[in-house]
């Protein structure tokens, strides 16, 4: 006699809720290290390459856990490998906030990486739990908690490891992020495994993707110091690079359970999605970059000569902003489509990089263009994460939202460091403060960028419906 399985449990606000403030606290835990790396690497004797390591190492596990916990949570059970996870990140976080040296540091950081991972499992719940309509908002809210959480990170981390402690600004974060993983455990219902565990996991896969994913970081950071005095150290970054992507490809063509499944991949809904993501979170990541150093140029120069409290009170605008900007996407994806909400958020980061360029003399124009930045990336990694979630199988949601994270936490990667590698070529011999022009250079290489994006986004509808 064949059992029928009982329909899923309906989720309330509540357990929406819970899942919005891991979503938060993750976010803020995530994004602590970067406002506050010139004072750990005072704090713990770090060198500028040990800082840059630091700097990446999060984005580097994160990338790689992503999908796995996609793939895992599509086959287990979203709630049950999401509860394991953020056991991970938790111990990561208390790690990180009792870290003596760098060397503790960085194995805290490496286990708060499984953060990232926390997205697609979430959004695994929220699509077995609710309708699909209601789905789509109930992503957007998570996404665009997880990004205003991120930007409270960013704001308060100073001022905690200035006014209290560096432990502390990972001990806050962790403290929430642990209480938000309880209210989970006990608010979401459980979910059943979507697939049976046949093959087992893809180690080979698995090995030679992290091992591209360092060799890519790792090219991102050195690239600024030795593309002009080691280019063939850079080459041979390059050549490995090539090598372990092609191996990855080959294995994955041939694994029998690959956790990233290329067939998947190459759907135009998923590929089309993770193009956009890539471009629209690069050009972001220049913004993010390149607007608190114009904020710290002296005044003397052309800059305003802010201090980090004054940056952090000139970046809330765009915090706030960026908090409301995955609601809002949720609600126009659901009303107007995917294709309507990304050509619209390409359009206005496309308008104010470009005004950023030519008008950057005086503070709000920095704090408007830098908050139509975060609104415009949110309406468009929410909707594409939405409707890259709605446009494949129930049982694939995990492994293809986690595809699109994985190109956000590179995209962002990617545009820091071409930023950085601006500035360091348009800063004067002698100097150490860049030229003028160098911004303009930045903000009009990142608007050109986001501009082609936009060819690619008329055809994402046709691409969903395919």
């Amino acid at each position: 006699m064949t059992t029928v399985p009982a329909p899923p449990i309906r989720i309330g606000k509540t357990a929406v809720g819970a899942l919005s403030m891991l979503a938060v606290a993750t976010g803020a835990l995530e994004s602590v290290v970067t406002p506050t790396l010139p004072l750990l690497q005072r704090e713990l004797d770090m060198s500028p390459a040990e800082g840059a390591l630091l700097s990446i190492v999060l984005l580097v596990t994160g990338a790689l856990v992503t999908p796995i916990a996609g793939r895992l949570g599509d086959r287990y059970g979203g709630k049950r490998i999401l509860i394991r996870l953020m056991t991970v990140v938790c111990a990561g976080g208390l790690v990180s906030a009792l870290a003596p040296n760098l060397q503790v540091l960085l194995l805290g950081q490496v286990l708060q990486g499984a953060m990232v991972g926390a997205l697609p499992l979430s959004f695994i719940l929220v699509r077995k739990h609710l309708p699909a309509a209601e789905s789509k908002v109930a992503i957007g809210v998570v996404s665009g908690l997880f990004v205003g959480g991120g930007m409270a990170g960013t704001l308060s981390a100073g001022p905690v490891a200035e006014g209290l402690s560096r432990h502390w600004m990972f001990a806050l974060p962790t403290i929430a992020v642990i209480g938000a993983t309880l209210l989970v455990n006990r608010l979401m219902p459980d979910d059943p495994p979507g697939r049976p565990d046949d093959a087992g996991v893809d180690w080979p896969g698995l090995l030679l993707l992290s091992a591209a994913l360092v060799t890519l970081m790792l090219a991102l950071a050195l690239a600024p110091d030795i593309i002009g005095s080691q280019p063939l150290m850079l080459l041979a970054l390059v050549v490995v690079l090539a090598a372990l992507v092609t191996g990855w490809t080959a294995v994955e063509r041939r694994a029998a359970s690959p956790m990233v499944d290329l067939g998947l991949l190459a759907r135009p809904a998923v590929w089309k999605s993770c193009v956009l993501t890539f471009v629209i979170c690069a050009g972001t990541a220049v913004a993010v970059h390149l607007v608190p150093q114009l904020f710290a140029v002296s005044a003397d120069d052309y800059g305003f000569g802010a201090g980090a409290t004054e940056i952090g009170f000139f970046l809330l605008p765009g915090a706030v902003v960026a908090s409301l900007a995955g609601p809002l996407s949720g609600i126009g994806a659901r009303r107007f489509g995917a294709r309507a909400v990304v050509c619209t958020g390409g359009a206005v980061m496309t308008a104010a990089l470009f005004a950023l360029a030519a008008a950057h003399s005086e503070v709000w124009h920095l704090v408007v263009g830098k908050a139509m930045i975060a609104l415009a990336n949110g309406l468009c990694v929410t909707a594409l994460v939405t409707g890259t979630a709605t446009a494949v199988d129930p049982g694939d949601t995990g492994i293809a939202t986690g595809l699109v994270l994985v190109t956000r936490v590179i995209g962002f990667a990617v545009g820091v460091q071409i930023s950085g590698a601006i500035l360091t070529a348009g800063t004067p011999s002698g100097s150490d403060v860049p030229a003028e022009s160098a911004f303009v250079t930045g903000f009009v290489v990142a608007g050109a960028v986001t501009a082609l994006s936009l060819l690619v986004a008329r055809t994402l509808s046709k691409g969903v419906e395919e």
